[in-house]
């Protein structure tokens, strides 16, 4: 579900793509819900894209929400964004204890907060790709597949081939002319 949400660079909170143009997407806000194009200047990042730099690894900006969603029961985040540094680092220090303190920065957790709320207030709570589900049906698909091969007929007709003969194309020597003169 984060693949289709977007942050645009200057461009203050949250969007939905809703479709792809030639140079262009068109991007739906999430808070008033106006359409709006955003071009490739605009600089569009998927929320599904961004990660939060941990000690050992990135992680998926999904899971750090789904954190956050499990700390706050579902509902909208505790802290106010606009809180100081210490009490924003401290929070992401309950919900990620392992983040890397050097390379994640009070500006990023405070717009992660930002991002959370409004994605809560919107009714999407669902931060994770299903990935059993995506899982199952693929292979649904396979066995499908497979159950078609197998009933197809062994034993098919060849078409003959069908060769077009082109006429052969002769050229008359050209009559010795002077160039130029």
């Amino acid at each position: 579900m984060l693949k289709e949400i977007l942050s645009i660079s200057g461009k203050p909170g949250l969007y939905k793509l809703v479709s792809q143009g030639k140079n262009m997407l068109i991007v739906e806000s999430l808070a008033d819900g106006k359409r709006i194009p955003a071009y490739a200047r605009d600089k569009a990042v998927s929320l599904g894209d961004i990660a939060i730099f941990t000690e050992t690894e990135e992680v998926p900006l999904g899971e750090v929400l789904e954190k956050v969603k499990a700390k706050e029961n579902g509902a909208k985040a505790s802290i106010d964004p606009k809180s100081d540094n210490d009490t924003l680092r401290s929070y992401l220090e309950e919900v990620l204890p392992e983040y890397d303190k050097d390379r994640v920065y009070p500006s990023d957790i405070r717009k992660m907060i930002n991002w959370y709320n409004i994605l809560i207030e919107k009714g999407i709570t669902e931060f994770l790709e299903k990935e059993e589900e995506a899982g199952e049906e693929k292979g649904e698909k396979e066995a499908e597949i497979k159950t078609k091969k197998d009933t197809k007929p062994t034993a098919s007709k060849k078409e003959p081939k069908v060769q077009v003969k082109q006429p052969k194309v002769t050229q008359k020597p050209m009559a010795n002319r002077k160039m130029g003169g």
